[in-house]
């Protein structure tokens, strides 16, 4: 929601590049006071920061901004088609994390989260373009670009701390979305700064970025790529009451729909998960 606000006044890219100007900033600061090491020192090292900068960082947001620019895309809408991303990061963990496999069911739960990503994007069969189609497709493009980042950074041997990582994650993706920006013809004198805009911008670089990526990537560690992605599924909740309730956006069926789908595919593909599980919530709603 908070991106959809924004975007009324700041170009896409440029915006996305002037979050991770003020985040990135920030976190090197704290990388060189929590940490001993703040600067990469090895390849290794400097390759999880190359995925990251270029992957969960320039290639998530530059999509995600450009396609929550259509007016047809609410903030539920967008959240819905990023809540995929735990198919993707599964199917993409298949490919590169060898002990991470997906069997028949699996598959088929992969398979019903692209169904479902279409379902929402509801094409007009005799105008493919219309209806913000390319748009959620966009969308769809950032959700992948963060799922293979997750999965790379997860295969890459480094020891690097999180903190240093995140901060030159943030700073490397934005110098690559203000050069997309530049090459796009973007203006910084295309931005209006009002107190919605101020507000927006300072969210997404302080809660959403510095403070959220830290959570990310610790946790990330600790779960591994598929697990900490299931956080996506919590998304389109909150992005749909925001959107209603600041942007007066009303989520349509086929979100709805969509979501749905989504989800079933998740609970496919996190079968044993959910049922390992069950037997300690019970205990949790029972009481001791």
């Amino acid at each position: 929601m908070a991106i959809k606000a924004g975007l009324a006044y700041i170009p896409p890219v440029l915006f996305a590049a002037l979050r991770y100007d003020v985040a990135g900033v920030l976190m090197l600061a704290y990388a060189f006071y929590a940490t001993d090491r703040p600067v990469p020192r090895t390849r290794g090292e400097w390759s999880v920061v190359a995925v990251g900068a270029t992957l969960l960082i320039a290639g998530y947001h530059t999509l995600l901004f450009v396609g929550e620019t259509d007016p047809a895309v609410t903030s539920a809408a967008a959240a819905v088609i990023v809540s995929l991303s735990p198919v993707l990061t599964t199917g993409f963990a298949r490919l590169f994390l060898p002990e991470e496999r997906l069997t028949a069911v699996g598959i088929a739960g992969l398979l019903l989260g692209l169904v479902g990503v279409a379902i929402l994007s509801n094409p007009d069969p005799d105008n493919l373009l219309a209806g913000g189609a390319v748009a959620k497709l966009l969308i769809f493009g950032a959700a992948a670009a963060f799922a293979l980042g997750s999965v790379l950074t997860r295969r890459i041997d480094a020891s690097l701390p999180i903190e240093t990582m995140e901060a030159w994650s943030m700073i490397g993706g934005a110098l690559i979305m203000h050069a997309i920006s530049f090459g796009l013809g973007e203006s910084p004198a295309d931005a209006v700064w009002t107190a919605e805009s101020l507000a927006a911008l300072a969210y997404l670089s302080l809660v959403a970025s510095a403070l959220g990526f830290l959570i990310y990537f610790d946790l990330l560690d600790r779960l591994g790529a598929i697990e900490i992605n299931l956080v996506s599924y919590v998304a389109p909740v909150f992005a749909a009451l925001a959107g209603w309730i600041v942007l007066d956006e009303v989520p349509t069926v086929f979100t709805v729909v969509g979501f749905l789908v989504i989800f079933v595919g998740f609970v496919l593909l996190k079968r044993r998960a959910i049922r390992a599980e069950v037997p300690r919530i019970r205990r949790l709603v029972s009481g001791p």
